[in-house]
């Protein structure tokens, strides 16, 4: 769930706030009940949940099988004598 920055442009007043991307914008301050509550343009935030994608995914997970090639293209020599 994403997290955006607010702040109040009367009090000043400035939080962080966990919103679903469809939830309706913040306008009313918490602090002193203005209407000049807005949404901050800030670096993104983000909160992880669960195992991660390294930790479940990737990590010590079987690699994929390569495809066979000719010994020239896999780094042999193919000079010709």
């Amino acid at each position: 769930m994403p997290i955006y920055e607010y702040r109040c442009s009367s009090c000043g007043f400035q939080k962080e706030h966990m919103q679903k991307m469809s939830d309706a914008l913040l306008t009313v301050c918490p602090e002193c009940g203005k209407e000049t509550y807005a949404k901050m343009l800030s670096a993104a935030g983000f909160h992880l949940k669960g195992s991660g994608w390294y930790q479940s995914d990737f990590k010590g997970g079987a690699k994929p099988a390569e495809a066979a090639l000719p010994p020239c293209a896999a780094g042999g020599c193919c000079s010709a004598k």
